[in-house]
């Protein structure tokens, strides 16, 4: 796996994140080159942070029977949580990877 592949795979995930969030993919192009990739990683821990809480929410509004919660919705919310933990967990192999293959480099 190479360098462009890596930084193409975050432009994606960049973009995928904002329109989720309601952002265009040119902000998040324009925060994500001054901040580099540490705190690009941190945000995206967030934004996988914050679907879970709303959809775990979503899910215990629904048991209690409160008002204006759907079935539907909380299927959607805790299934695009499922998503963005599944697309998170094979980043990270993705790069535990990159990074093997780096260490391996004859020097």
């Amino acid at each position: 796996m190479t360098i462009s592949s890596i930084e193409g795979m975050l432009q994606q995930l960049r973009g995928l994140a904002q329109v989720a969030g309601g952002g265009t993919p040119s902000q998040a192009a324009n925060s994500a080159a001054t901040a580099g990739f540490a705190g690009e990683l941190q945000r995206s821990l967030q934004r996988l942070n914050a679907t879970q809480e709303r959809a775990y929410g979503q899910a215990e509004a629904f048991e209690v029977g409160k008002p204006g919660v759907s079935l539907n919705d909380v299927m959607i919310d805790m299934q695009k949580a499922n998503i963005s933990f599944q697309t998170t967990v094979q980043v990270r192999n993705r790069l535990a990877a990159a990074y093997q293959e780096m260490m391996n480099m004859p020097v």
